[in-house]
């Protein structure tokens, strides 16, 4: 699976990284979101709840969740 967060779009909100704390995390020094672990996906199932809640759309997940 394939975790992104565009950086230029990303507001640094923290719904992701309160949503799927095990791969994402907000970068203390830009305040914007980061991948942390994209493999985390496969376990955590997560990553397409962060997606969702996005307020401005800024992470894409690609790729199959095996479910």
């Amino acid at each position: 699976m394939n975790v992104t967060v565009d950086q230029d779009t990303c507001i640094g909100c923290g719904a992701c990284a309160e949503i799927c704390p095990a791969v994402f995390h907000l970068d203390e020094e830009t305040g914007k979101s980061r991948v942390i672990d994209p493999d985390a996906c496969e376990y955590a199932g997560c990553c397409e709840a962060a997606e969702e809640n996005c307020p401005v759309e800024a992470i894409t997940v690609e790729g199959d969740s095996g479910f």
